[in-house]
């Protein structure tokens, strides 16, 4: 069946990642980092395509479970190429990869400060050229939901607690980096509990 060709192909990726590569948006790209890759559930269709994948992700256990899916790969070096981490210290040299994944990562920062060190550590580390594909929370059409806590922290109305950012910040945000956006910002929400936000920049060359 049709639906067995997909999940053997790409495993249990991101529907929004997957429209990037079914518009062969990431065709050229080599090197990837997932930075907060969790198991891996992200990378499965870069493993099987032989990109160069790496990962990072502060829990021990996630890390290893990926570990040992990747291991299954000749071409990764499982040991080294995922690690334990924080976002805001990527333990990579500058301008290292084709493509950075951000998945339901940036809104668990603590504060703007928190916020600004991961998205400047990944933008770093981030080749002239290459894309930041980003999955964060927003306060995009559920704006008047929302309760603010301070220093960019909100109360959803699904009752969790979550960095958000808005439409204007990301553009922004895009200006000031140095990028472009490759797609509109998407929003999805999620029957007025929460909205997530699609975020696809390019780094200038």
């Amino acid at each position: 069946m049709k639906s067995d060709y997909i999940q053997e192909t790409f495993g249990n990726i991101d529907i929004y990642l997957f429209d990037q590569l079914a518009k062969g948006t990431y065709d050229e790209c080599n090197a990837i980092l997932d930075a907060g890759c969790g198991t891996g559930r992200n990378l499965f269709y870069f493993l099987k395509s032989g990109a160069e994948v790496f990962g990072i992700d502060q829990n021990p256990e996630a890390i290893s479970q990926l570990r040992s899916l990747a291991s299954q790969f000749s071409h990764i070096n499982a040991e080294e190429n995922f690690k334990v981490s924080a976002v805001e210290k990527l333990p990579f040299e500058p301008e290292r990869f084709d493509l950075v994944i951000s998945s339901a990562v940036l809104h668990f920062a603590e504060n703007l400060e928190h916020f600004k060190a991961m998205l400047d550590s990944m933008w770093g580390v981030l080749k002239p050229g290459g894309y930041f594909f980003c999955r964060l929370a927003s306060d995009i059409g559920i704006e008047s939901l929302v309760q603010f806590m301070g220093n960019g922290r909100y109360i959803l109305p699904d009752g969790s607690e979550r960095f958000l950012v808005n439409q204007e910040m990301l553009l922004r945000l895009t200006k000031s980096l140095g990028g472009k956006l490759h797609e509109p910002i998407k929003t999805t929400n999620v029957q007025g509990l929460r909205s997530m936000t699609t975020w696809c920049v390019r780094k200038a060359l």
